[in-house]
């Protein structure tokens, strides 16, 4: 039985000054599950990645063509609020970026923005938030801490727990373990599994072994393009492109 699409992009082409980045893709992402972009550097995949909650918006000489639909609705019209497609779709980065303030204040950031609460609602939605992201047990005691006291595994995990806490539909990751050791990665890796059960999860990886373990389904982005979108064991095992099947065996990127 067929999926609900969470996101459908058609013929999305991205420019910067002029320059193609990403040329007329076309890919449905299911509502449930983890969906990994593959590919070498500079080839299209964090660019497609950024679109999902226009945070290319900010990026000087950005411009758009084609049609990027969430939940059936194009979040490029000229009445779209990206401050409200950000709300349903959060995002975690390459390294974390922790504000200079108190663990509790950095995940209770956006609920305080967005949605004027209670000191103990805010409480309880923080906690929620932290153990959601495996953290609640490592910093209960210390929640009036400055965040840039914490491991950087610990920050990033941290990130995430702010990322949760406005409740999203959907969570970005742009190689949110590229940085971290291996034990934390390992810790990352299975939030986002636990994450996809219940998100929509989009992730950027390098890590060819990362998209295996954790994926549903694998994009393969090669030189602007979509190569190749397909079930995480199909692709690895047995792609139809040949392009992809050179990439995944290591034969170059």
């Amino acid at each position: 039985m067929s999926q609900e699409v969470r996101f459908s992009l058609a013929g999305v082409t991205c420019r910067y000054d002029g320059s193609v980045a990403a040329r007329d893709v076309t890919i449905d992402i299911p509502s449930q599950g983890v969906t990994a972009f593959i590919g070498p550097s500079g080839c299209g995949k964090s660019t497609i990645l950024r679109c999902l909650n226009r945070m290319n918006d900010v990026v000087p000489g950005f411009s758009l063509t084609g049609q990027v639909l969430l939940d059936g609705e194009d979040i490029y019209t000229p009445t779209t609020d990206p401050v409200t497609v950000r709300r349903r779709v959060g995002m975690v980065f390459q390294r974390s970026n922790p504000f200079p303030s108190s663990i509790f204040d950095n995940v209770t950031y956006g609920m305080r923005l967005n949605h004027p609460r209670s000191g103990a609602d805010l409480a309880v939605k923080a906690e929620e938030a932290l153990r959601a992201a495996g953290l609640w047990d490592e910093v209960k005691d210390r929640l009036d801490t400055t965040a840039s006291m914490l491991s950087g595994g610990q920050q990033q995990r941290l990130c995430i727990a702010r990322a949760l806490a406005v409740e999203p539909e959907v969570l970005l990751f742009d190689e949110p373990a590229s940085a971290l050791d291996p034990v934390s990665t390992e810790r990352v890796e299975e939030l986002v599994l636990q994450l996809g059960r219940r998100l929509t999860v989009v992730i950027v990886t390098h890590n060819l072994q990362q998209a295996s373990r954790v994926a549903d389904r694998t994009a393969f982005f090669l030189l602007g393009r979509l190569v190749e979108y397909a079930p995480t064991v199909t692709l690895f095992t047995n792609p139809r492109d040949a392009q992809t099947e050179a990439y995944v065996s290591g034969r170059f990127g």
